[in-house]
């Protein structure tokens, strides 16, 4: 997908439920209730991205990078190919807002997306080093791997964060 938010011809920008592993910048934009997941890798300067759309896969393999529990091991696997190991892996996780008013709190699947990504990164072991989740604002994520990794997240609402 071309781009020019980066102004770097090897950004990449994944659309909902892909994946990317690289050291290249990345980012996804509109995530409402999906979660971006970021992998990271500072000692090789690597960075896996996935836009995720759904907490399960129920057994679907079509796209990884949809799920929370398949784009986890997708990208894991990735990366572990490129050298990294889970001990040098931190995250951060954005996104899961509530776009929409439910009655019922099992359709908020922003906050299921949430929780089935935190709960993923606790069984492998993997710490998250930042997180923004929840609110009923959507958001774009730019990430850029290198050494300690650069993030600048950008809220519907106008307001920015860059870490």
């Amino acid at each position: 997908m071309e781009n020019n938010f980066f102004g770097e011809e090897t950004a990449i920008i994944l659309g909902l439920g892909e994946l990317q592993v690289g050291k290249c910048p990345m980012g996804t934009i509109g995530l409402g209730s999906c979660i971006a997941l970021i992998l990271h890798d500072q000692r090789r300067s690597l960075a896996g991205l996935a836009h995720i759309m759904l907490p399960e896969s129920r057994g679907d393999t079509d796209r990884p990078g949809k799920f929370a529990d398949t784009a986890m091991s997708a990208l894991l696997e990735e990366m572990g190919k490129a050298g990294s190991t889970k001990s040098s892996i931190t995250a951060i996780v954005v996104g899961g807002a509530s776009m929409f008013e439910f009655s019922a709190n099992s359709l908020n699947i922003g906050e299921r997306n949430a929780t089935a990504v935190k709960e993923r990164l606790q069984e492998q072991g993997i710490r998250i080093e930042h997180e923004e989740t929840g609110g009923k604002v959507g958001r774009s994520v730019y990430y850029w791997p290198e050494g300690k990794g650069r993030l600048i997240i950008k809220r519907a609402d106008g307001t920015c964060i860059a870490l």
